[in-house]
């Protein structure tokens, strides 16, 4: 009698396991995401600014930013508004006395777009950037770079409202060059030394 009331037990058990468990958001892998159109828009701005970065299409780059857009350029000066930000372009890469020949970049989305304030007009987003520059007094150098945006949307529109760039002022090419350099430097300044004494010591003794 026991037995079979065990197994009576284990049966209503084992069909309890079996029941399907109410899908929550969690485990709703084909959710929708209410921001996929925004999304893709957004996406499309990237792929918009990168183009127009490696045609050298400062108007390219400007159209996707809103006119009071503020840059923060990579040598931490602050463009505001789209009269300064093609100043300071035109007087880096076009303009006589200009640093730069050219510059291009492959730009990466580091995760998905975060929406804020009403939860539909303002995205923050951040990734990486792969950068190549071609300066005017040495040759090309690389850049591994981050990039952070703030995007807003008015009248049915995204449009950049603000976009920082940086780079790792400790680890990175033009820092190890310039490491090379100075041990290029201290090395031979060690060993011109070194001959100039061991010259300065034969003359002592040849007059000696």
């Amino acid at each position: 009698m026991r037995t079979s009331s065990r197994l009576c037990y284990a049966v209503a058990f084992a069909g309890l396991l079996m029941q399907p468990l109410p899908m929550t958001p969690q485990t709703d892998l084909h959710q929708t995401d209410l921001h996929q159109e925004d999304r893709q828009a957004l996406l499309k701005i990237l792929s918009a600014v990168e183009s127009a970065i490696n045609a050298q299409d400062i108007e390219g780059l400007i159209a996707q930013m809103r006119p009071d857009c503020t840059v923060t350029w990579w040598n931490a000066e602050i463009s505001r508004g789209h009269d300064d930000i093609r100043a300071y372009y035109r007087r880096m890469v076009k303009d006589e006395g200009r640093i730069i020949n050219k510059y291009t970049t492959l730009a990466k989305l580091g995760a998905h777009a975060r929406f804020v304030g009403s939860g539909t007009d303002v995205a923050l987003a951040d990734g990486s950037m792969e950068d190549e520059f071609f300066p005017i007094i040495r040759g090309p150098f690389k850049l591994n770079s981050r990039w952070s945006a703030t995007a807003a949307k008015a009248d049915g529109q995204w449009k950049i409202v603000n976009l920082h760039l940086s780079s790792n002022v400790f680890t990175n090419q033009l820092i190890s060059e310039l490491t090379r350099a100075l041990w290029i430097a201290g090395g031979t300044g060690v060993v011109v030394g070194g001959l100039v004494g061991w010259f300065l010591g034969r003359r002592r003794k040849a007059t000696a």
